[in-house]
């Protein structure tokens, strides 16, 4: 019991004292998560749409395949993109090892099975009636394809943010390609293993509560946004 009151004091210490180191990986973590979310939800929401609302030879077969990336390890992200990226490997030119584009990409491919195979049951969950409405009213197929995603933009946003959950959570492809190099690619999740590893209870135990803060606020404005959806 002692020790857990003493991890908390040091803990609450360095929240309150806006320890620089803290806030720093706090900072950065929520960056590379944000960026690797923008980038699955760039290319992740037009193929959800695409397999949710077509039919094609195949189309069972890719579901299945991201259905399985959804529960990909993300040490096995790290494994891959470390043979990609190491020095003398066939993208080793570009220098991403170890920096925090490296990191981002980590999470961009773990996020993006998320974000798309949500987005599928999004589009498959929207009355087929929305998208002959559209058509009947002359709508394209780029102007159908947005009345089809603003009806289903609550499940939408639930995606975004379970895609941000599995990015910002993430510890494995975070130390492979980025190395956890501190003041330059640890995150919260990297710092918290190695720091508890060292017996720094008080650091990790505030990283984890700015982790689950983090969660929590995001869930606090999918929820608000819902509200006001609903209330118009």
């Amino acid at each position: 019991m002692h020790f857990l009151l003493e991890a908390f004091r040091t803990s609450l210490r360095l929240i309150l004292s806006f320890d620089r180191e803290v806030y720093g990986i706090v900072l950065r973590s929520v960056d590379f998560s944000f960026w690797a979310t923008a980038l699955a939800v760039l290319f992740g929401v037009p193929c959800g749409f695409l397999v949710g609302s077509r039919s094609f030879k195949g189309r069972s077969l890719l579901i299945i395949l991201l259905n399985t990336a959804m529960a990909l390890p993300s040490v096995i992200v790290g494994l891959i993109g470390y043979a990609f990226f190491s020095r003398s490997a066939p993208l080793g030119f570009l220098d991403l090892l170890f920096s925090p584009k490296a990191v981002i990409l980590g999470e961009f491919f773990l996020s993006l099975p998320v974000i798309t195979n949500l987005t599928i049951a999004a589009v498959q969950s929207v009355d087929h009636r929305v998208r002959i409405t559209a058509r009947t009213l002359g709508a394209g197929r780029i102007r159908t394809a947005w009345a089809v995603l603003m009806e289903a933009r609550f499940a939408l946003m639930a995606a975004i943010v379970a895609g941000f959950g599995r990015a910002v959570s993430e510890v494995g492809a975070a130390v492979m390609l980025g190395g956890n190099i501190r003041f330059y690619t640890r995150t919260m999740t990297t710092a918290i293993a190695l720091e508890t590893s060292k017996g720094e209870f008080g650091l990790g135990l505030a990283l984890g509560f700015f982790l689950l803060l983090v969660v929590f606020l995001i869930n606090i404005f999918l929820y608000a946004l819902q509200r006001r959806g609903l209330s118009r």
